[in-house]
């Protein structure tokens, strides 16, 4: 009897274990996410919860530039390992810090890791997956990547309730150090790589970024406004609620998020980016809405399976859209530049609404209404843009 292969043609063994490195490197640093405004809060730097998440993504979208041009140049393999590695040995400093500027420095070095590591991911699976199957590659990458964002908040919620934040911090460099073992054996596919020198950090005007790119990053610049938001006070928002488990909604929404993200990749390589990303946007907008208007557990919770949904759908399509206008030569600076989108709109969300919020819980609602405006500024945009766009690379 004849069996049929239900996984795509590019699901390799070297796919896989790039999956699973993804998986472990997004687990590693979303593992301490939920409980540092608590721990920043006993350094006696409460005031400063907003620096947590764009301080980190400061750091991560400043080195953008950098990491695309290195991937391009001396391959992507290098890339990803520095930027888990970063995970590694930033995570084992938690614990010896004691003050509020040290923490916030080591924030500020975290931000790193997520600069390069996904820089690299999204261009190698580019590398590898042809161009008729590029939304539905970063969709099913995307998968892994969000269940270690599931995976990560929730575990670290469970270990800091057990033993507290210190082996919490050891356990998220432990899962580093096995995401960086599974990069080691890939085989790099940048064939005419360049040897690293330091000339190669030196940025010309035109390599910080890739103009070619401006629609999806205008798109996702606005709409992950709401990540920055969510990252930083719902740890807060879900203790005024008596949620214990403060990584509790962020396992919702990006569990929530996982099979959506498949169906979207799929949806976009048949349909358009465009489309999609109109659905996304209205969507996140009325999932940020029902979360500023939440009152109990269980409405915070279901409005956290909406905005999972835009952003499963958001997150594949937005890739697939950057990779498609980006020159060959260029992935990785098309990449970065889209990363530099997307750190800013965290950063920005984040810093805005901890400086909305000031701890007093009545700004809950004005705070998650930013989300709200920015997912709708980034629909409208999408309605004047032209349905297709011109792809650089179908081949």
């Amino acid at each position: 009897m004849r069996t049929t292969n239900i996984l795509p043609s590019f699901f390799t063994s070297r796919f896989l274990q790039l999956c699973l490195s993804s998986f472990l490197f997004f687990a590693s640093f979303n593992m301490i996410i939920p409980e540092l405004p608590a721990y920043l809060s006993s350094l006696g730097g409460e005031d400063y919860k907003g620096l947590i998440i764009s301080l980190f993504t400061l750091t991560a979208g400043l080195s953008r530039p950098f990491s695309g041009k290195l991937a391009d140049k001396i391959g992507r393999v290098p890339v990803m390992i520095f930027g888990a590695s970063v995970c590694l040995f930033v995570s084992l400093l938690y614990p010896l810090i004691s003050g509020v500027a040290g923490f916030l420095c080591l924030r500020f070095f975290h931000g790193f890791s997520t600069g390069f590591t996904p820089t690299g991911i999204s261009a190698y699976v580019a590398d590898i997956v042809p161009f008729n199957r590029r939304g539905e590659a970063m969709g099913l990458q995307s998968l892994f990547s969000s269940l270690g964002m599931a995976a990560g908040p929730a575990m670290g919620g469970f270990i800091a309730d057990l033993y507290g934040i210190m082996p919490l911090f050891y356990g998220s460099s432990a899962v580093a150090l096995i995401a960086i073992l599974l990069l080691v054996r890939l085989k790099e596919t940048v064939e005419d790589k360049e040897a690293f020198h330091l000339s190669q950090i030196k940025l010309k005007k035109d390599e910080i970024f890739e103009r070619r790119v401006f629609a999806p990053c205008f798109v996702l610049f606005f709409s992950y406004l709401s990540f920055g938001i969510v990252l930083t006070i719902i740890p807060d928002f879900s203790e005024h609620l008596n949620i214990s488990n403060k990584g509790i909604f962020f396992a919702v929404f990006t569990l929530s998020s996982l099979i959506i993200r498949i169906l979207a990749g799929r949806a976009s390589d048949k349909y358009g980016r465009i489309p999609v990303l109109k659905a996304a946007t209205l969507c996140l907008a009325l999932a940020m809405m029902a979360i500023a208007l939440s009152e109990s557990k269980e409405m915070l919770l279901l409005s956290g399976i909406l905005f999972g949904f835009a952003i499963g759908m958001t997150s594949p399509t937005i890739a697939a859209w950057t990779i498609d206008l980006s020159l060959p030569e260029f992935r990785g600076r098309g990449l970065a530049t889209m990363y530099i989108a997307l750190e800013a709109g965290i950063g920005i969300g984040a810093l805005s609404s901890g400086w909305i919020y000031a701890n007093e819980h009545q700004n809950f609602p004005l705070a998650f209404m930013i989300g709200c405006t920015g997912a709708l500024i980034a629909m409208l945009f999408l309605f004047v843009q032209k349905s297709k766009t011109e792809a650089y690379d179908q081949t």
